[in-house]
């Protein structure tokens, strides 16, 4: 098979890097040299493994088997390899990648080509048996209980225990706190598990999947899934832990949520080590401290309990000192409380039942803890330690037989978890209210429609397992792993010439127009970056989120005004940030992305109860919106983070909804409509059927953009994950039928029959909605249109991005009516601009130009001064920035203006 023009095209914007790939077929394949870069743009001190994605142009790798890494040095490294997508013609479109830890201290970059892929020196083998799987990784062996509380029951080095019964655990109270009861009740529960699934079994990593729910007390609830990660030469284990929110929010506040692991401590208690990274240190002390005492034990005992050694003999010192050693209280209990996003406070005490002391303050602590002895220990570190607020890391115990080492996911020593509404009802009870109600806040309210029950959070933690207790260079660079945790990601020119993600080019480099918009897009990010440190938009629910909207006469975002608060994905601002790394590589952008990609796809979804599968509209709870839309739980809004980086829970995200448009049948999205709103409310309370009258059983109504587009973003990425072409079908069977209706695009939405996919009925007058392309539509069908075979949809499709931001006259001689509907004219023009390429017409990129420049951002935008901290930019709201970035990003990729 020869390679194709469009690969030749693509491999041409390398430079040529192009690899022959001999095969004994008659015909020849290339694959594109790819060189993976460290995203903070050198090697970490340390790191636990890595793993990535990378793209392929069509038609150009045919399987992952001969993939090979190397470093700077051009000797091969070990390589894990397997497909993440494929093309529609079966080649490559994402591969998945694993490398072993620290292959590379010195490398900036790692290379995949073709070539013969070594092994491990220490492959990871795993070893399944009727009750436990055993995770080999070295002279390490983890074991991993199918059943029980324990996720991991024992890391063993050489045939000792190095940490042990690792669980979950979590508790609640039955009231907010004693002011609203006179008798607060506790109660605890385990993570017991359900499942467990080896996913991958080496040779440079394993990852098992493990499912449960936690019990106790007659009861079981908030159910779990986290996912294991061993990797070559590596001493941790990287943990990734979702947990699915399902109380009564009257009745159950979470106290504590947490993992807990225990470390044998056989060693003299001047031997037992406790290690807790600071903002920009270590707290480094002993359960028995010998320093600062009264009488000196000479600087060798003093100095080896600073290094982390064994002491020397104790009978080495004088008789007089070794009888009192026994006077110096033992510390066995540390705890750091990190209850915002300014502070942490740092406590120890002797026992439980005694008094704790303050041993010190700080401000933003990097989250990683560890206790042991010279013989062995264990630490934890948990990612986002401090923008996760409360969180915090207890070693208990550690003066006893074991230690207890504790991340706490939500940390006890907090207020409880209060999930309740913020409000009250309002006299909201029938749709008409509540429709008043949108006019005055722009909130959608209504009665138990604001509830938590089913959303879902998702943290990243890592364990080691340690023959000893490290040194401070050691644990500092694990603290710096968890704090800021090191990636290799492929290079914005090498991810554009393999052809994904539509239509987008990298950063402009010349051109007057080109590169104000280049500034004013990096002004706009940078400010949002900023604004969320300025504002402090961290905590355990909100971290990942941004405000919607901009109160000028406060200076203050609207966090407490109904539909303007939290922006929960709206008009795409996921899609605006991703595209803004794509383009330039920033590891400030990315991460940002990141954790809007983690709280948008967890916090704004639901994923069980009657709305599992929808998103939440934007408001002051992430969850209290009542309108319930797959426009938020979007995988258009979760594909680039998956395919960047294989994770596999966000790849869980986008799967399950691929049925969300089930839910739709108890769901009527547009029931408050008001030529459609009955009076009253349906009987049946939360979770009854909801629907319009009239259509027949398994049909819905669905608009075009919001929500059909979202459905289709998911199942397009379940068909390139998996090349089952059930899921190519259904788009086409929905792109044909609306081809088909009287009115085409152009009717904004029809009944659609869930069984077929096809809209069936409807569409037959012109309903233009303003929303309709402003939610990952444009972006998915610059991907998808270019892989099926839609003339007739193609065609329509394009008529709908000519004519929406036609001028009225023009509009009204075509339609025979005046325009409706036809807001955000600027973010529209990258539908001109779309039509303009489409067609190669001259006249219609100048006007999408035109569009884009008269719209309400304008280019020379300026950050000023407000006050104290507050800095602000005239008339921005989050919607006008993400379409306007969305729009300058597509219009310069379809129609360079100079």
């Amino acid at each position: 098979m020869s390679l194709s023009r469009r690969a030749l095209l693509q491999s041409s914007l390398l430079g040529g890097a192009v690899l022959a790939l001999p095969t004994p077929a008659r015909a020849a394949k290339t694959v594109l040299a790819t060189d993976v870069h460290w995203l903070d743009g050198s090697p970490p001190a340390w790191d636990g493994g890595q793993s990535w994605g990378t793209p392929w142009p069509r038609g150009t790798l045919r399987g992952t088997d001969r993939l090979q890494a190397h470093g700077a040095d051009g000797i091969a490294l070990p390589l894990q390899s397997w497909p993440l997508a494929y093309w529609p013609d079966g080649s490559i479109k994402w591969s998945g990648h694993a490398l072993p830890a620290m292959i590379d201290r010195a490398a900036s970059h790692v290379s995949i080509g073709i070539g013969r892929n070594p092994a491990p020196v220490h492959p990871v083998r795993v070893e399944e048996q009727a009750d436990a799987v055993l995770v080999h990784v070295g002279t390490t062996s983890w074991r991993l209980p199918r059943t029980g509380s324990a996720i991991i029951a024992a890391a063993e080095r050489n045939g000792q225990t190095l940490l042990r019964n690792v669980h979950l655990l979590a508790s609640a109270q039955n009231a907010a706190s004693d002011e609203e009861s006179e008798n607060l009740s506790i109660e605890r529960y385990t993570g017991r598990i359900d499942a467990l699934t080896v996913e991958q079994s080496g040779p440079v990593r394993a990852v098992v999947k493990v499912a449960g729910s936690h019990v106790g007390n007659g009861r079981e609830w908030l159910p779990f899934s986290l996912r294991l990660y061993f990797t070559a030469d590596s001493p941790a284990v990287r943990i990734v832990h979702s947990f699915i929110w399902d109380g009564d929010a009257d009745r159950d506040f979470l106290r504590g949520l947490g993992i807990r692991a225990q470390a044998p401590m056989a060693a003299p208690l001047h031997d037992r080590h406790v290690r807790i990274a600071t903002d920009d240190g270590l707290f480094s002390e002993a359960v028995r401290p010998l320093t600062g005492l009264r009488r000196d034990v000479g600087e060798a005992f003093r100095q080896a309990q600073i290094d982390g050694r064994a002491t020397p003999s104790v009978d080495t010192l004088p008789d007089r000192l070794r009888q009192l050693l026994d006077s110096i209280p033992a510390w066995g209990d540390f705890r750091l409380f990190q209850g915002n996003a300014q502070g942490f406070t740092l406590t120890k005490r002797t026992r439980k039942g005694r008094a704790p002391i303050q041993s010190l303050e700080g401000d933003r602590a990097r989250g990683l803890a560890y206790v042991g002895t010279p013989s062995g220990g264990a630490a934890i570190g948990m990612a986002d330690f401090w923008r996760r607020h409360p969180v915090q890391l207890d070693i208990d115990g550690a003066a006893g037989d074991a230690a207890d080492l504790t991340a706490w996911l939500h940390a006890p020593d907090a207020p409880a978890m209060d999930m309740r509404s913020y409000r009250d009802v309002l006299g909201m009870t029938d749709y008409a209210r509540q429709n008043d109600g949108l006019d005055m806040t722009y909130e959608d309210y209504e009665p138990g429609w604001d509830q938590a029950r089913g959303i879902a959070r998702t943290n990243e933690l890592w364990l080691w397992a340690l023959p000893a207790t490290p040194d401070a260079a050691t644990l500092d660079s694990y603290a710096a792993q968890v704090a800021r945790p090191a990636r290799l990601q492929v290079q914005p020119d090498r991810i554009h010439a393999a052809g994904v993600f539509g239509d987008w080019a990298p950063r402009t480099t010349s051109g007057a127009l080109s590169l104000a918009i280049e500034r004013q897009n990096d002004l706009l990010i940078d400010h949002y970056r900023d604004e969320i440190d300025r504002r402090h938009w961290y905590g355990f629910w909100n971290h990942g989120d941004v405000m919607h909207g901009y109160d000028s006469d406060r200076h203050q975002w609207r966090y407490d005004i109904g539909g303007y608060a939290w922006d929960n994905s709206e008009l795409s601002t996921d899609l605006w940030f991703w595209y803004s790394y794509l383009r330039s590589g920033r590891a400030d952008i990315f991460r940002m992305a990141e954790a809007m990609t983690r709280h948008t796809g967890e916090v704004d979804v639901y994923h069980s109860g009657p709305w599992a599968g929808l998103g939440t509209r934007h408001g002051v709870q992430h969850w209290s919106d009542s309108s319930k839309q797959p426009r938020v739980s979007n995988a258009a809004y979760r594909r680039i983070f998956y395919y960047l980086t294989g994770d596999e829970r966000v790849g869980d995200l986008m799967r399950v909804l691929v049925h969300s448009d089930r839910v739709l049948q108890r769901v009527d999205i547009g029931r408050k409509v008001a030529d459609r709103a009955p009076e009253s409310l349906p009987p049946g309370g939360v979770g009854a059927v909801v629907k319009p009258a009239g259509l027949p059983e398994g049909v819905i109504q669905l608009s075009f953009g919001t929500s059909w587009g979202s459905l289709v973003a998911a199942w397009f990425t379940e068909w390139e994950r998996t090349g089952d072409r059930r899921w190519r079908d259904r788009i086409l069977a929905g792109m044909n039928s609306i081809a088909a209706l009287p009115r085409q695009w152009w009717a904004g939405g029809a009944n659609f029959d869930l069984a077929s996919g096809r809209f069936v009925s409807g569409g037959d007058h012109i309903s233009v909605s303003h929303l309709n392309a402003v939610f990952g539509i444009v972006e998915i069908m610059a991907e998808l249109l270019p892989l099926v075979d839609a003339p007739g949809y193609r065609a329509a499709w394009i008529d709908y991005c000519k004519w929406y931001n036609a001028p009225a006259d023009q509009w009204e001689r075509r339609f025979g009516e005046a325009p409706r509907g036809h807001n955000l004219r600027q973010a529209h023009s990258r539908l001109t601009a779309y039509a303009a390429h489409a067609l190669q017409d001259p006249a219609l990129a100048a006007r999408a130009w035109s569009e884009f420049q008269d719209g309400e951002l304008k280019p020379g935008l300026t950050t000023v001064q407000a006050g104290d901290g507050i800095m602000e930019i005239a008339g921005l709201s989050t919607n006008g920035a993400a379409q306007w970035g969305l729009a300058a990003i597509q219009n310069l990729a379809l129609t360079p203006p100079d």
